[in-house]
């Protein structure tokens, strides 16, 4: 793993130098590594480690090349492990999203535009205690990506979708179905969508607190 780790090292240092940029292609393999100073099966083993992170794509028969680097695309890796994760390890997520949640919406709140607020305003349309969990987790993942979209920063909106994992989001309303504390928790989605329309962009970074980290207490109480 360390001439691995090495080879990952150097394709990156290439990347940060300018060397090699997004869309660029790959020199071949053969002249790659002697250019690096690697053997080809450890230069290997690292494409296909950054191709997992989608760093880098491979295209058979037409070369490897470096993806756009999108902070969305690499963020994928995050939301993979984030699925995977169960119990203690949630919580821990959730503290992060208690942390940025409120900074995302404290942005948005003096970006959001009309538009938006009518779409996160319809995200709410038809949404009672009698809706489907389905129905309940694509509410609740679109009006969070709304609010994060209007934020207008882009890594912190691919971090926060990766953190936003539709099997976890799936077990809290469950849970809040069962609890028949759906109408609540729509009730603060109502009043963030009040202040944001507002402008007043302490309070919804106040309710978007109060929001996650009430979840973040019946989560605690649950697992």
């Amino acid at each position: 793993m360390a001439v691995t780790d090495e080879a990952i090292s150097k394709i990156k240092d290439m990347l940060i130098r300018g060397e090699l940029k997004a869309g660029d292609r790959l020199p071949p393999e053969k002249e790659l590594s002697e250019r690096l100073g690697l053997s080809r099966s450890s230069l290997r083993e690292a494409v296909k480690a950054l191709e997992l992170i989608r760093v880098l794509d491979v295209r058979r028969g037409d070369g490897t090349y470096v993806t756009s680097l999108d902070a969305k695309l690499l963020n994928e890796a995050v939301a993979f492990v984030v699925d995977l994760h169960q119990n203690r390890s949630i919580l821990e997520l959730f503290e992060v999203r208690r942390i940025l949640e409120p900074a995302t919406a404290h942005l948005a709140a003096g970006k959001i535009t009309p538009d938006e607020l009518l779409a996160l305003r319809n995200t709410m349309e038809g949404i009672d205690e009698n809706t489907d969990i389905e129905e309940l987790v694509a509410h609740d993942l679109e009006f969070h990506s709304i609010i994060t979209e209007a934020a207008g920063n882009d890594y912190l909106g691919s971090l926060l979708e990766a953190l936003s994992s539709s099997t976890v989001r799936a077990r809290i309303w469950r849970g809040l179905t069962q609890e028949k504390a759906v109408a609540h928790t729509l009730a603060e989605h109502h009043a963030i969508a009040d202040a944001l329309e507002r402008g007043d962009a302490e309070l919804v970074r106040a309710l978007v607190t109060v929001h996650i980290s009430g979840v973040e207490n019946w989560l605690r109480q649950a697992l």
